[in-house]
């Protein structure tokens, strides 16, 4: 062998017994660093790669439709930028300040009256103020065009009664207007206000406006100087739910003919211009974005704390000469809010069954509704399981980010996660594509959410120890959380399995976009009956859906 070889043979053995040595410390190493990832308590791999699939069916949606938006080509954005995005962006953003604003004030106003003064039956009032949230914004929008509308019944009264036709002139009143749609939005959003109002007054320290009234301050200057004060951070809480609602709606919306991002987004895929819809979700996208920004930064930024332990009652004023305004107030919002939509449904659905409206072709949009609405509730209870498991059991950056990619369809449009469905079961899962099968995993990515907080208020109650208990006994993570924390946790994960499916049953946009042909839900068919004017066969559907929400409305109520 030649000295050529034999240096090549000792360069190769010696790289060998480098690898020999290096392959431990770098296996150690790579040990090490995922052992302190996990705090030395990593969760295993069946339970770990069961959340990670979950997290990315739930982020990729979304993230197809940012990336379909940035390809979209720089002449389509270009001319959205200059004919459309302005014009939608003034639409949107106006109609979400002047909601929000109005939706805190009736809200905080409505949660004072009833909890610090002595109003009449402010037990009552406290419950009955909360019903808005049973009747969706969309059939809340088909109750006043049935009163307000064009041929409803107010404009019929104006035109039979001479002395208004004589001395006002024609009828006034147009519902489809930026003010139809903002007085219909309000009415139906403020008990997101109202409810966080009311719940933050019943725990304020009295102590603050005793201090101040011994000051001089009268009940006035205690409300503005020290009560509100305290009530940001639920008046922040409150509109942004607001916000983020008057951003996502589509229903109340296109029922009223307004445009905002939402209603274009579906026209434009209902136009086959899916690129130019992937373009506004993502305005639509960063919008939302901002809104969560600038809530977190001034809760951040502003934090409010109350000292001493002792609860007292808090006090309740006198109205005095105030008390009949206050109730005609009170009473007035309750009934534009609850008492003539309730009443309209009634009268409309009495003629519906007068005239045959639950049929077959009724029970089976019942059976739709079911169908999909069920399988989304199911497939969140299976879901939420293992993602709120890794959060509070095996707490890392890992575990974190596979929670907030859980949350990517919550804070954002049903329109947008619809149409992100679209480009992916159109491209990539055919098979699927116009099955209700699409509808329901649209809705799992949707409200997930729903059936994560349930879950993570039971499984918060559990102690850790019946964990270690159990691994002590050889069960790996998932077998722990199969076969001991589920059971005990069985409450919490129906609940929120309920709250998925009545919010499943209300979503119109994802189903509308969605669904299969033939494939008509409740709310798909209060939608199209109601712009045919057919009123007697959307009422006894959105009765029902209005009757089947009281469910999470207990649950609201026993939280606020």
């Amino acid at each position: 062998m030649d000295k050529c070889s034999k240096r090549k043979q000792l360069n190769s053995t010696q790289n060998a017994q480098v690898g020999e040595h290096s392959s431990p410390a770098i296996l150690r190493f790579l040990q090490r660093t995922w052992l302190n990832i996990w705090r030395g308590n990593p969760p295993g791999p069946v339970l770990l790669t069961i959340g990670l699939i979950i997290a990315l069916v739930m982020s990729i949606p979304i993230i197809y439709v940012i990336w379909r938006s940035l390809f979209a080509g720089a002449d389509r954005w270009m001319r959205l930028l200059d004919e459309r995005i302005p014009q939608l962006l003034w639409s949107t953003m106006s109609l979400t300040i002047a909601v929000t604003t109005f939706a805190v004030i009736i809200g905080v106003s409505l949660a004072w009256i009833v909890v610090r003064t002595d109003i009449p039956g402010s037990k009552m009032w406290r419950w009955l103020l909360a019903l808005p949230l049973l009747i969706p914004p969309y059939v809340g929008a088909v109750t006043y065009i049935i009163v307000f509308g064009r041929s409803g019944w107010a404009r019929d009264f104006w035109r039979d009664t001479p002395w208004l036709m004589n001395n006002l002139g024609d009828y006034p009143i147009d519902i489809y207007t930026f003010g139809g749609v903002f007085f219909v939005l309000t009415m139906f959003t403020y008990p997101y206000v109202y409810l966080i109002a009311s719940a933050s007054l019943r725990k304020m320290n009295r102590n603050f406006e005793e201090a101040a009234q011994s000051l001089g301050m009268s009940n006035w200057e205690i409300f503005w100087k020290v009560n509100l004060l305290f009530l940001r951070p639920a008046i922040g809480a409150g509109g942004i739910l607001v916000a983020l609602y008057v951003l996502s709606d589509f229903g109340a919306i296109a029922m009223l003919r307004y445009v905002t991002f939402t209603a274009a987004i579906y026209f434009q895929r209902a136009g086959f211009d899916t690129a130019s819809a992937a373009v506004l979700s993502l305005v639509l996208i960063i919008l939302t974005i901002a809104i969560l920004w600038i809530e977190a930064h001034t809760k951040k930024k502003n934090k409010y704390y109350q000292t001493g332990n002792s609860y007292r009652k808090p006090i309740v004023l006198p109205l005095g000469k105030w008390k009949p305004l206050a109730i005609i107030y009170v009473s007035a919002v309750f009934f534009v809010s609850v008492l003539l939509p309730i009443s309209v449904l009634i009268y409309w659905s009495k003629i519906g069954i007068t005239m045959g409206a639950l049929d077959e072709r009724f029970f089976g949009f019942v059976l739709n509704s079911l169908k999909v609405s069920g399988l989304a509730a199911l497939l969140c209870m299976l879901f939420a399981m293992p993602i709120i498991y890794l959060k509070s059991r095996y707490p890392s950056v890992i575990s974190r980010g596979i929670d907030r990619l859980s949350y990517a369809g919550y804070a954002l449009p049903g329109v947008i996660v619809a149409l992100g469905f679209v480009f992916i079961f159109n491209n990539h899962i055919p098979m699927l594509y116009g099955t209700f099968y699409m509808v329901a995993l649209a809705f799992v990515v949707r409200f997930l959410p729903q059936a994560m907080q349930a879950g993570d208020a039971s499984l918060s109650l559990i102690s850790p120890k019946i964990d270690e208990a159990a691994r002590s006994l050889g069960y790996p993570p998932w077998k722990v959380m199969l076969k001991v924390i589920l059971p005990n946790m069985l409450p919490g994960i129906i609940a929120g399995g309920a709250l998925v499916f009545v919010s499943s049953i209300k979503e119109l946009p994802a189903t509308l976009m969605l669904r299969p042909p033939g494939f008509d839900t409740l709310a798909v068919r209060i939608y199209f009956e109601a712009h045919e004017g057919i009123y007697h066969l959307a009422a006894p559907s959105a009765l029902l859906i209005i009757l089947v929400s009281i469910i999470p409305l207990r649950y609201m109520l026993s939280k606020y």
